[in-house]
């Protein structure tokens, strides 16, 4: 299991605290720290049945300062350009498992990949 987290999101601390305590092994990459590839993104949210619209942080100031929140909306492709160059735009935490990803808000959403 694989979670793209940043450390210091108090979803991110459930959803760890939450694994530990079910004794679930799993990496963590911080995604905001090492960056992310288009490629790689475009893969995360196909296994999670995702558009990048539904993985856009919304209420991050730097959502209107790119003019992400226009009317009409942003192509996938311009959205998923600007989380890549700002990857503070991806909500978290997205949790990957083999092919399925999900993003874990609430944090509950993790067991959805332990069946």
């Amino acid at each position: 299991m694989i979670v793209y987290e940043k450390r210091t999101c108090t979803t991110c601390a459930r959803l760890n605290q939450l694994l530990t305590e079910r004794g679930i092994d799993f990496n963590s990459v911080e995604y905001h720290v090492e960056g992310i590839g288009e490629p790689r993104l475009r893969e995360l949210l196909a296994k999670g049945g995702l558009r990048p619209m539904d993985v856009l942080r919304r209420k991050e100031p730097l959502v209107a300062e790119l003019g992400l929140d226009r009317d009409p909306p942003p192509s996938d492709d311009e959205l998923l350009a600007a989380m890549v160059e700002h990857p503070v735009l991806i909500q978290r935490p997205l949790v990957e498992e083999g092919d399925r990803v999900v993003l874990a808000r609430p944090v509950e959403r993790v067991l959805e990949l332990l069946d």
